[in-house]
């Protein structure tokens, strides 16, 4: 992984920057359940609403990590931008039967729904100008939860990870390891579930991203509130998850930003194969999936794309 160039006047207008932002704390129900969230904008605000993008995060992951980045991110370029912890993460409340650290598609694109419909109703929130951001896993979720929703305008993805079946069983050991996973998945469902790490140190036994990286580093992903859990019981939901197909359900004008150095690009490249709707693609060279989390160049590369296409009438 390449390692980030940061100047002393790099370092002064990133805190420049932060110092720019306000933030208040939003809470908003789906399905019985108390969600936490969080409101990003300028501190200068002068009570105009403000254009306003939703933002999600990769599988596992809390608002504090890569939604918080790119929310400060869509403030500087003069938006409002809100970050929020699915059911069974983070803050937020649990799934039905108190399940906690499940990847459950179906409920985190159900939780996207009741955010956007939360933000519309925001004083700070223009809300005929609310768009979608999905990075890795939850580009699909944010796909499904703003197609044919009329509160969204716009929607951007970053180094999306959008899987079919081909790549989930080249992703997963083939057929065997796919039903191998889903009958682990079976089992820790009948249990209750089983709650193993989600990130340890590279080569690590029993974890489900043993691979170091940002997940695991401090100054990183690894930070205080990150859960590190992963429950065994999300195996089914996600394995058999193929946001790849079907692209045809997306209404809404598409800005994606994705490198072939990333994971899976070729799931986005099949997407984009069967959209036959407005899109504005751009391809980074020798950039990570976890560079595009929180490399400094990387990210104001993709925030400069998506703001762009946000902006764009």
């Amino acid at each position: 992984m390449k390692l980030p160039t940061v100047t002393a006047s790099a370092l002064l207008m990133a805190s420049t920057a932060l110092a720019d932002i306000q933030t208040r704390a939003v809470t908003f129900e789906n399905e019985g359940a108390l969600l936490q969230g969080t409101l990003y904008f300028p501190k200068d605000h002068d009570g105009t609403p403000l254009p306003a993008v939703v933002i999600t995060g990769a599988w596992t992951s809390v608002e504090e990590q890569m939604p918080a980045t790119y929310a400060r991110e869509m403030v500087a370029r003069g938006f409002a931008a809100f970050t929020f912890d699915f059911r069974g993460w983070g803050k937020s409340g649990d799934l039905p039967d108190g399940v906690r650290f499940k990847e459950s598609p179906e409920a985190k694109t159900s939780d996207i729904r009741a955010a956007l419909l939360t933000v519309a109703t925001l004083p700070e929130v223009d809300a005929s100008r609310i768009n979608g951001l999905g990075i890795c896993a939850s580009a699909g979720y944010m796909v499904d939860a703003v197609s044919g929703n009329p509160l969204v305008q716009k929607l951007g993805l970053v180094a999306p990870w959008l899987q079919d079946e081909t790549i989930v069983e080249a992703v997963y050991g083939g057929k065997e390891g796919v039903a191998g996973l889903i009958s682990v998945s079976r089992s820790a469902e009948e249990s209750g579930g089983q709650i193993i790490p989600a990130a340890g140190p590279e080569g690590a036994e029993g974890v489900l991203m043993p691979i170091g990286g940002y997940y695991y580093e401090a100054d990183r992903g690894g930070i205080p509130e990150y859960d590190n859990k992963w429950n065994n019981a999300s195996w089914e939901s996600w394995l058999t998850y193929h946001p790849a197909d079907n692209p045809q359900r997306l209404d809404k004008p598409l800005a994606v930003v994705h490198s072939e150095s990333a994971a899976i690009p070729q799931g986005l490249q099949k997407f984009l194969g069967d959209f036959g709707g407005s899109v504005t693609t751009q391809w980074l060279e020798d950039v990570t999936q976890f560079d595009f989390y929180d490399n400094p160049e990387d990210v104001t590369r993709a925030a400069d794309s998506v703001a762009a296409h946000f902006k764009n009438n």
